[in-house]
């Protein structure tokens, strides 16, 4: 809650003691570039004074510390996280994330509206300010079977809700550029709001098309030279650097003192496995600095840039009048949270512990059809054959080709050649389709990894070399009510249950850290090379980047944006 106004007057100016002081610190103001002497006075969630003396209730010895504004996640999916909102706070808020701008739009693909609603109001409850962009592409695509369909009807009863920012990544571009009615009434609802793109490899007018729309961020460049002409074009560029998609060494040349303040951190996503290895948005922070980035720009671009870029005008600095996001770091280079507030209020179990949790929604959602080895066969004459190349920290991949000759009417996995049968399978119930494919890129051997986060109708997908394994895990899946399996030699050697939409565990984070060791491990016994095996798959089945993806309608060309087989 805001304080009173004149509690805050009065606090400022010395008339009453501060609610806390941090005191024997220096700020670093991301406005000159300058280190700031004095106290730090908080009133309730307000910065009320810098640069002077304060007397306060609680006094805060900082000395020797370096304060700065809290970081914001400008675009991340906390359901990727694969824990819920709360777990999520009590994850990344010690480590200096004050404010995340989600897209619910992965539990909303699965149980629609009232997966919105469910992020909202846990949204009004955590220690951390989570703001929420409102799912604009429920369904991405017409060329997948979701759970749930979200229209711009839906989208409006949520506008003006006071978490809400506006319209959360418009991954649907060719619709904005053919001028789709459905597209145009989602933008038409949110015009003058804002709206994040999501655009990969767009250029040229088709780009000043979809910029006209009124589109003003872009989380998808993954070269400089991208990441240059979309800034030129009036976007705000957010920096990505998550557990599969890695954007920051190619865009950390475009980071200067000069394009900084045009310039955002995401995460877009990291699970807790990341997270305790390397770090959240502090790792990009220390990372982009070790690279060569000026620290000013750094921290311009995970708190000031962003809350401009987003129009939360009330954060960014630590200066007067601001929301009290305050990191306190032993140094910028290395940034490591020494303390965090948070509006106001000092991170750690005492505050978590007052936070109210809610139920969650969409339970028991994976309705899959029986699956047998059969149901991964491969049919065809022709040994030509499209396979979907990974590209490592990347979610765009490769259309290759390759020959692989039918044996006794399929098409088989060919270890040998890195060549994995991949299989999407409709879970919501609606059609039961069973679509395959071919893979290259997981150097897998034998046995088989499924799992139910499935970018973004997250249907239930597979891959691997066995067929038995393959069904295997899939079954086991349906059990736990979604989540992570690794199968091989006919039994289950690894799992996580996900039982929120199939998304998200209820159990914390540490224990959703320790199950992601067992299967990264257990995926490594099978020949597995990528370092996130499970996220890179998800991402296979997401047809709204580029090149070749698959969904249980079939292989997807993305360039052409049509279902190829």
């Amino acid at each position: 809650m805001t304080t009173p106004l004149s509690d805050r007057i009065a606090q400022g100016c010395g008339d009453a003691s501060a609610d806390i002081v941090l005191r024997g610190g220096h700020v670093f103001d991301l406005v000159t570039g300058e280190m700031l002497q004095g106290d730090v006075a908080i009133c309730g969630d307000t910065i009320v004074g810098t640069c002077a003396e304060y007397e306060g209730a609680q006094i805060i010895d900082v000395s020797g510390k370096t304060l700065v504004p809290g970081f914001i996640d400008t675009h991340l999916h906390i359901e990727s996280s694969l824990v819920t909102p709360f777990e999520f706070d009590r994850c990344v808020g010690p480590r200096g994330i004050t404010t995340a701008i989600c897209d619910p739009h992965e539990i909303a693909n699965v149980a629609g509206v009232p997966g919105i609603a469910y992020f909202l109001q846990a949204a009004q409850r955590t220690v951390m300010d989570i703001r929420v962009n409102l799912s604009s592409c429920v369904p991405s695509t017409h060329m997948e079977t979701a759970g749930a369909e979200v229209t711009a009807d839906d989208l409006i009863a949520f506008r003006d809700h006071p978490k809400v920012i506006g319209l959360a990544e418009f991954m649907n571009f060719p619709g904005v550029i053919h001028r789709d009615p459905d597209a145009l009434a989602k933008l038409a609802a949110f015009e003058g709001r804002h709206i994040d793109g999501h655009a990969p490899l767009l250029s040229g007018k088709d780009l000043n098309a979809y910029v006209s729309a009124g589109i003003r961020t872009e989380h998808e460049a993954t070269n400089a030279a991208e990441a240059r002409e979309k800034l030129q074009k009036g976007m705000r560029i957010l920096i990505r650097e998550g557990s599969v998609s890695k954007d920051m060494h190619a865009l950390a040349p475009v980071l200067t003192d000069t394009t900084a303040p045009y310039m955002c951190l995401c995460t877009d996503d990291r699970n807790p496995l990341d997270i305790a290895e390397y770090g959240h948005l502090d790792y990009m922070i220390r990372t982009l600095i070790a690279l060569g980035a000026s620290p000013l720009a750094v921290y311009r671009a995970a708190s000031l840039s962003a809350a401009e870029a987003f129009g939360l005008k009330d954060r960014g600095l630590i200066a007067p009048g601001k929301r009290a996001d305050i990191v306190v770091l032993d140094d910028l280079a290395t940034c490591h949270a020494q303390m965090v507030i948070a509006g106001g209020h000092v991170v750690g179990d005492d505050a978590f512990d007052t936070v109210e949790r809610i139920e969650p929604v969409a339970r028991h959602s994976v309705t899959a059809p029986a699956i047998t080895p059969e149901s991964f066969r491969t049919a065809g004459n022709r040994a030509e054959t499209p396979v979907i190349g990974i590209l490592p920290g990347k979610i765009i991949t490769d259309h290759l080709t390759e020959e692989i000759a039918p044996q006794s009417g399929d098409k088989r996995p060919d270890p040998a050649r890195d060549l994995a049968k991949i299989a999407v399978i409709e879970r919501h119930g609606k059609n039961g389709n069973i679509a395959t494919g071919f893979v290259r890129g997981f150097g897998m051997q034998r046995g088989a990894i499924a799992s139910t986060v499935c970018h973004d109708h997250h249907n239930l997908v597979v891959v691997g070399i066995d067929y038995a394994d393959m069904a295997l895990a899939a079954q086991r899946l349906t059990e736990i009510e979604g989540g992570f399996a690794v199968a091989e030699g006919g039994a289950v050697q690894a799992e996580l249950a996900l039982p929120v939409a199939g998304l998200m565990s209820l159990e914390p984070f540490e224990v959703v850290h320790a199950a992601l060791e067992d299967l990264r491990a257990a995926a490594k016994a099978l020949g597995v090379t990528l370092e996130e095996p499970f996220l890179q798959l998800a991402f296979l089945a997401l047809p709204v980047i580029p090149h070749l993806k698959i969904t249980d309608h079939g292989l997807v060309d993305v360039d052409r944006f049509e279902v190829i087989g």
